[in-house]
């Protein structure tokens, strides 16, 4: 079972109640406003819909970077927290099915940003892209095996195999016109794949 780690950054709060409801709310409007127009979306913008003045927003976030690991923090804190509640569902192929389909999702909506992070993570001697990926990989694996050892899924579906192609989705249809109806389309391609057995070889045709 993966470790109950969270998977945020550390950094620390403010401690004013005022000052950590401006936080939420700028969380909030910067998850829409990426989702919406990606990573170069108007952090004045945000500060506006989030109802607080740009220098608000850059007293908590200094650079747009900073901005954009916030937001992807809570999104895979979320991902992760998904998954360990799935752990305990009784129907151990559904948990998966819901799991890989909420990461896609994710990956589909926030793909800029989490290469805005990779980009970056050398120059700044980041490592939060690889304890996100560590985190979730955790998780998928633990789903997986427990779908795989109740017969669920096919014994040949490995962890790292699923999540790739998971991946792989969300990378081919994100340019689409219809992007989240071509993902589905695929999504159901794997998961018919995950289902499958190895079929039986024909029996052979009775003697003349």
């Amino acid at each position: 079972m993966a470790e109950d780690r969270d998977p945020r950054p550390h950094v620390a709060r403010p401690r004013r109640a005022d000052a950590q409801r401006n936080y939420g709310k700028l969380i909030e409007q910067a998850k829409a406003a990426f989702a919406e127009f990606g990573v170069d979306a108007s952090l004045d913008e945000i500060a506006r819909r989030a109802g607080v003045a740009s220098g608000t927003l850059y007293r908590h976030f200094p650079t747009r970077l900073d901005l954009i690991e916030a937001v992807l923090a809570e999104q895979i804190a979320e991902l992760a927290a998904l998954g360990r509640r799935l752990l305990t569902a009784t129907d151990e192929f559904d948990a998966l099915l819901t799991w890989l389909r909420a990461t896609l999702m994710h990956g589909l909506t926030y793909r800029g940003l989490s290469a805005a992070v990779m980009n970056t993570a050398v120059d700044r001697g980041n490592t939060l892209a690889s304890t996100w990926h560590t985190q979730l990989f955790e998780v998928g694996a633990a789903l997986l095996t427990r779908a795989r050892q109740t017969g669920a899924v096919t014994p040949a579906a490995d962890e790292a195999d699923v999540l790739k192609m998971i991946g792989a989705i969300a990378w081919a249809a994100q340019d689409a016109p219809d992007s989240h109806a071509q993902a589905d389309r695929m999504f159901a391609l794997l998961i018919n794949g995950l289902r499958s057995t190895i079929a039986s070889p024909p029996s052979s045709p009775p003697s003349a």
